[in-house]
């Protein structure tokens, strides 16, 4: 899979390939961004003229400093926030049309492993992990042996019947990418997957989210690590005071 497809660099205030240039829409591009703005509320806009297209099987680090518009950006992504402005597309499909009831389909082809976590308390680490296969009424013996095998896998074997309250931030941070992943997403987004945890255990991570890029899962990561970014070879969307631009491999 190539992951430098789709990306052509050029002046503006998004760099990405996209309809608004001429580019003809790829039918294998998973997200489609045409001239998207997003603020809150009567604010400035934090997002400004976002056009891109994230192709099937691509990975993408994505970068920006602090309050660049990263988690605004991801959020756009998984129907958390609609934008102000312009078009997305998600699975060929447009969502400002979507109605209420097919957007839970959408977000079940889409795994989130937020930033800040979001774990539900109240279940075990096991259940929170099983919790999107529950939600998609799989049957538990579809599916148990994945989520104990992806505990294992996160070191987190020992910990299945701990609450959330209960665990260290990395086992945490764990715990929700592990959720993210469990019902292999066509999409993943995956906002600082690495904090919290060791340098060993975030760059097993982060081949395991390369890997799944390889067979065909497009993939998002969210990351300050420049340094890593810089080594990776993958390609990189920079966000800057609310604009993008494109790197076919790594950031300089």
């Amino acid at each position: 899979m190539d992951n430098n497809a789709g990306l052509q660099t050029q002046d503006g205030h998004s760099t990405e390939t996209g309809p608004e240039n001429g580019a003809a829409p790829r039918d294998d591009a998973v997200v489609r961004f045409d001239n998207v703005g997003f603020r809150y509320g009567r604010a400035p806009e934090v997002l400004t003229d976002l056009s891109f297209e994230l192709l099937k099987g691509s990975f993408h680090f994505l970068t920006g400093a602090s309050g660049a518009g990263k988690t605004s950006l991801l959020s756009l992504i998984y129907l958390a926030n609609r934008p102000s402005r312009g078009l997305i597309e998600l699975f060929g499909r447009q969502t400002a049309t979507l109605k209420r009831d097919a957007m839970p389909a959408i977000r079940r082809r889409i795994g989130v492993a937020y930033e800040d976590i979001r774990l539900l308390d109240h279940l075990s680490a096991f259940d929170n992990v099983a919790l999107p296969l529950r939600l998609a009424r799989m049957p538990l013996k579809a599916w148990r042996k994945d989520v104990v095998e992806l505990l294992e896998w996160f070191g987190l074997a020992e910990r299945g019947h701990a609450m959330p309250p209960t665990l260290s931030g990395g086992e945490r941070k764990r715990l929700g990418l592990a959720r993210a992943i469990v019902g292999r997403p066509e999409l993943i987004l995956a906002d600082e997957p690495t904090a919290y945890v060791d340098p060993a255990m975030g760059a097993r991570i982060m081949k395991l989210l390369m890997q799944l890029s390889k067979q065909g899962t497009t993939v998002v990561v969210a990351t300050h690590d420049i340094n890593f970014v810089a080594d990776s070879g993958r390609p990189v969307l920079h966000l800057d005071d609310g604009c993008l631009t494109a790197y076919g491999a790594g950031m300089k």
